[in-house]
């Protein structure tokens, strides 16, 4: 027989004296998107102590939590590219293959991008968090940092539960917006003029495949009927694993300000933009769409906002002439994806054997020795950012900025040797393995 329950309480009140938690580690990384986690993955493999902190009630960022659905940057150019980038990349790869309709490789002929099931990325996320001794800390917004010369020390975080201090030898910012650099007193870039958009995700469910538009005649339709159903952006996309009548649609662009306000105002429009971009897709396609309903609304998605000055600015012009730089620790070949005017955006391809890279020197940042920048926030120009911040290199990112504060015995990532991160990074530069058998490259029919 059941027992009475309980039916006791106290009373309490806070004083506003609350003391804050110490947690101490060797290494604090700030973001735990695709770039934090990588990082985070590999400094526990290097038996490091590990608090991975993120402002999000979740794990996984924007790749889980704005639905990007695509891995891009992740191979080499033409219909069945190379792989450019290994580590947690080929763990994610196998885990999404083992789990049904989670993963489908879409083979153009200039770009192979991976769609994922962003539920099944979520799993493996917190399933290998799980698995390793990293302190995850969720929700959790920075206050204060304590800077000692060019050290950051300890940054003290606000969670709802109440407040933490994190000491650690080594940081890693990875938060998309520089905000570990930005908030400890460090210099940081943000665009003079230019804006660049952000997107709302939204995903359908219940569509006919079979009769779903190409790319082109959706954005032709957008730009013929913008003007009647109000929106904004004249161009649009979905991503959709074969077989589970679900899309992931991009069709918005959306402004990402750094004012509290007007970040918020700009969450809310873009779920408005969402929503007249779905009503526009049910009524102009009701073959594919007209019985399609909304599953969810990711959290807005974030390109480009603040990033860091580092000791090496990466430019377009150096990712155009493929230069392979001492430092390289990341490759891509992803098209120029530059956001910056309302109704579209600027997409310039590179050719099939084209590769750029990214130095260490556009993640460490020039006047701080401890903190290692990942993704994002990197320091590079706005047309440069926009092909090295998709999921491919900041994957490479977040491996290198772990072996970085490895290999920082006198804890200052300035004075690293090059030759042994060189050593350690190897694969993410010059590997070149093939996903396809030699039978699959000759018949892309088989591949795709």
């Amino acid at each position: 027989m059941a027992g009475t329950p309980s039916t006791e309480t106290r009373i309490v009140k806070n004083n506003g004296n609350a003391p804050f938690q110490t947690i101490k580690a060797d290494i604090c990384v700030v973001g735990a998107g695709i770039a934090g986690m990588s990082a985070a993955l590999e400094a526990a493999k290097l038996g490091k102590k590990v608090v991975m902190v993120d402002s999000q009630p979740a794990l996984g960022g924007q790749a889980v939590n704005s639905i990007i659905a695509t891995f891009c940057g992740l191979f080499s150019n033409g219909t069945h590219g190379y792989q450019f980038t290994y580590g947690i990349a080929d763990d994610i790869m196998d885990y999404l293959a083992d789990q049904d309709q989670a993963i489908h490789f879409r083979n153009g002929p200039r770009t192979t991008v991976v769609y994922y099931d962003e539920v099944a990325l979520g799993r493996w996320v917190e399933e290998s968090i799980l698995k390793t001794s990293i302190t995850p800390i969720m929700g959790a917004m920075i206050l204060t940092s304590k800077v000692e010369g060019a050290r950051i020390t300890s940054v003290d975080f606000m969670t709802r539960y109440g407040a933490i201090t994190v000491e650690a030898d080594g940081f890693v910012d990875a938060s998309g917006d520089a905000a570990l650099l930005w908030n400890a007193g460090f210099e940081c870039r943000e665009p003079e003029k230019q804006t660049v958009f952000g997107t709302q995700m939204v995903v359908l469910e219940n569509i006919d495949e079979s009769q779903q538009p190409t790319r082109d005649v959706i954005g032709q339709r957008m730009k013929e009927k913008g003007d009647e159903y109000g929106l904004l952006r004249r161009e649009g996309l979905g991503f959709t694993i074969p077989g589970r009548g679900i899309a992931a649609m991009n069709m918005t662009h959306i402004e990402t300000p750094l004012e509290p306000v007007a970040a918020s105002q700009s969450a809310l429009e873009g779920k408005h933009q969402a929503s007249i971009a779905v009503d526009f897709l049910k009524k102009e396609f009701p073959a594919c769409f007209g019985k399609s309903r909304i599953r969810s609304f990711g959290l807005p998605g974030i390109r480009q906002t603040r990033w860091i000055v580092g000791q090496h600015h990466l430019t377009v012009d150096e990712l155009k002439s493929g230069k392979k730089f001492d430092d390289a620790i990341a490759r891509t070949a992803w098209p120029i994806e530059l956001h910056d005017h309302g109704d579209g955006h600027h997409w310039i391809t590179f050719d099939e054997d084209h590769v750029h890279y990214v130095p260490l020197g556009s993640l460490i940042p020039k006047t701080c020795e401890n903190v290692v920048a990942a993704g994002r926030c990197i320091d590079a120009d706005s047309a440069a950012l926009s092909s090295v911040r998709v999921m491919g290199p900041c994957i490479a990112m977040g491996m290198a900025a772990a072996h970085a504060l490895d290999l920082a015995e006198d804890g200052n990532v300035h004075t690293i040797d090059k030759n042994a991160l060189r050593e350690r990074v190897r694969d993410n530069v010059e590997k070149q393995r093939y996903r396809w058998t030699e039978e699959q490259l000759a018949n892309p029919v088989l591949a795709s």
